[in-house]
């Protein structure tokens, strides 16, 4: 089950453990990474999926993007859900990702989830940080002559430069091509989505949830997670991308719940 910035894990009869990994995310415009072990998804403000046609109540932007719209067409795609006897579902989303899990974890969308795991949701957004993803939402899709020149541009504002290089087959996943130009892969509109509510989030989850972060992630605190009440968990010496830093520190944060 993968979903914008979401992974899922499962266990089966055998005790195998089946984990496509977590998603990448973009810091301040848009773009979409994959990376062996780790599912394609975007970052704090954006998404790949349009879901127009949202409610009000479900915190619906003008864009036609919200937490509970992208829940919803992850729903939709998925169909009827079907484990055995002793698998279990787990869910494990990356930054926004994080928030689409919670918001498929709720009561009552009824799915058979067994925990969640949300690593570096941005908790705190400040007003002058709304206003940024406003105004990176209003902005046209940007094109690029070559794809080099759309890749390194993708890799800076996913975080991901450094460890990737630009000709690498993953930042694929990140790009887009039309009539012999290059873009990045994410609807800037989507920044619109806003803050998420995660106490009313979590509130609405009657299962075990871990929130995560890497110890250098600048985007959330160990202190602000602490403040919602759940277990929390830092990877030592990783940064916002941490599952690809290390994608069997996060995985192992699935362990428990396994």
């Amino acid at each position: 089950m993968t979903a914008p910035g979401v992974a899922a894990a499962a266990r089966d009869a055998d005790g195998a453990v089946t984990a496509p990994g977590a998603a990448a995310a973009a810091g301040d415009a848009d773009g979409v990474v994959t990376a062996p072990g780790v599912a394609a998804a975007p970052a704090d403000a954006d998404a790949v999926a349009s879901a127009p046609g949202a409610a009000a109540d479900e915190g619906a932007t003008a864009t036609g993007y919200s937490f509970a719209a992208l829940a919803q067409r992850v729903v939709d795609g998925l169909g009827a859900v079907r484990l055995g006897p002793n698998d279990r579902l787990v869910l494990l989303g990356h930054s926004l990702g994080g928030v689409v899990a919670l918001a498929l974890a709720a009561r009552r969308r009824g799915l058979p989830v067994d925990a969640v795991v949300g690593l570096g949701i941005k908790v705190a957004w400040s007003p002058a940080e709304l206003a940024k993803a406003e105004e990176l939402a209003a902005r046209p899709v940007t094109w690029f002559g070559t794809r080099d020149e759309a890749a390194r541009r993708y890799l800076r504002v996913s975080g991901l430069a450094g460890l990737f290089a630009p000709d690498h087959p993953v930042v694929d996943a990140g790009l887009r091509r039309g009539d012999g130009r290059w873009r990045l892969a994410m609807d800037p509109a989507a920044f619109a989505v806003g803050a998420p509510r995660l106490p009313a989030l979590l509130a609405a989850v009657d299962v075990p949830v871990l929130l995560a972060r890497g110890e250098r992630d600048p985007m959330v605190t160990d202190a602000q997670l602490k403040e919602l009440g759940v277990p929390v968990a830092t990877l030592p010496g990783l940064g916002h991308n941490a599952h690809v830093e290390d994608p069997a520190a996060v995985l192992a944060l699935l362990d428990p719940y396994l």
